[in-house]
């Protein structure tokens, strides 16, 4: 399945980059932005139907093997997995709804500009809509439905977020996804979550064959587009593979910091940006080069290295937050204590250097 996405992106990107330049739905340089001549979007284009067309299938075929039957030709070991999805059907079609939703709100924004109010508006909706008609939330250890929703809507809104910021350089976010979606991965195959495997699975091969033209120097970017849904497919797999009681019924408490450690770095870049701008006065919205990637690169890294850095970052946090459901409590707080000091260490590195004494 990972191998045929990967595939597909790898075909389907040189396609739609050449759709995109012949359209002029293109990422003009200037202002901010360092890239010295218009790029083409569109590979958020891309990742959605790569990604999200097999689901919509896969949950019609489920309902069409309800009533009919399984299709002789599928092999059993998907077909004994179809009356689950069959059951799951109207939580998927609010899913597929709520991305197909944000990615024309994205692809909107690509080509003109809506404004941070309007965008936010209409993310804090569709993230409600997620949390309480797809069940996309928090509801272990919270007994309070409001709250659980209340804060799954936050946290949904914020790693959308998180990764419409990250995308400021070539290849970071798709980048930071797939390392992401990688970590992901390893409890939901353990939890038994066939649907969260298939769609983290789906999003690797994409992204993977994506990078090939998005590595720098790109020949193609994701676009809001693309950025707002890799953050809502990160979020909604990370929440339903680790706060989903009915699938983990014997889950330490602890194994819900599994995605917040596995994406430390996106929010703390989200993080850092926010209270720079705060500080300055300006625009929590509005782009600059204050990221982490920004600062890396003032510190004397080309953009390869920069964006390489914050790879291995990410994995250096993500990699002990797969274990965190497998781990005793002592461990689990070897590996939270190991994220934040990468994450100080990171903090640290990144500083300028102090002005030499002028001298007489």
């Amino acid at each position: 399945m990972g191998a045929a996405a990967f595939l597909a992106a790898l075909l389907c990107t040189p396609l739609v980059r050449r759709w995109a330049a012949a359209a002029r739905f293109v990422d003009q340089p200037g202002g901010r932005k360092t890239h010295p001549r218009p790029v083409p979007l569109g590979g958020g284009v891309v990742i959605f139907w790569i990604t999200l067309l097999p689901v919509g299938a896969a949950a019609v075929l489920a309902l069409w093997a309800s009533r009919h039957g399984a299709p002789p030709w599928l092999p059993h070991t998907l077909s004994r997995h179809l009356p689950g999805l069959a059951a799951r059907a109207p939580q998927t079609a609010v899913f597929l709804a709520v991305a197909a939703a944000l990615h024309l709100l994205g692809l909107i924004d690509d080509k003109r500009s809506l404004g941070p109010a309007v965008k936010l508006i209409v993310q804090l909706a569709l993230a409600t809509l997620l949390a309480t008609a797809a069940d996309v939330r928090f509801s272990l250890f919270i007994p309070y439905p409001a709250l659980a929703t209340a804060l799954s809507v936050v946290w949904i809104v914020v790693i959308i977020n998180a990764f419409n910021f990250l995308d400021n350089m070539d290849g970071l976010a798709a980048g930071i996804a797939l390392i992401a979606a990688a970590i992901i991965l390893a409890p939901a195959l353990a939890a038994g979550q066939v649907f969260v495997s298939a769609l983290l699975t789906l999003l690797i091969g994409a992204l993977a064959g994506f990078l090939v033209y998005n590595f720098p120097p790109a020949s193609i970017f994701l676009g809001d587009a693309g950025s707002l849904l890799i953050g809502l497919l990160l979020v909604t797999a990370s929440v339903r593979t680790t706060y989903y009681h009915h699938d983990l019924p014997a889950a330490p408490r602890y194994a819900t910091l599994l995605p917040l450690l596995a994406l430390a770095v996106p929010l703390y870049d989200f993080a850092s940006v926010t209270l720079l701008r705060l500080l300055q006065g300006k625009s929590l919205f509005v782009g600059d080069q204050q990221h982490f990637s920004h600062r890396l690169v003032r510190r004397g890294m080309s953009t390869r290295h920069a964006v390489l850095t914050i790879y291995l970052a990410t994995a250096a946090t993500g990699l002990g937050a797969a274990l965190l459901p497998h781990v005793p409590a002592p461990a689990a707080l070897i590996i939270a204590a190991q994220t934040l000091l990468v994450i100080l260490l990171i903090a640290l590195l990144e500083r300028p250097p102090a002005q030499p004494p002028a001298h007489p």
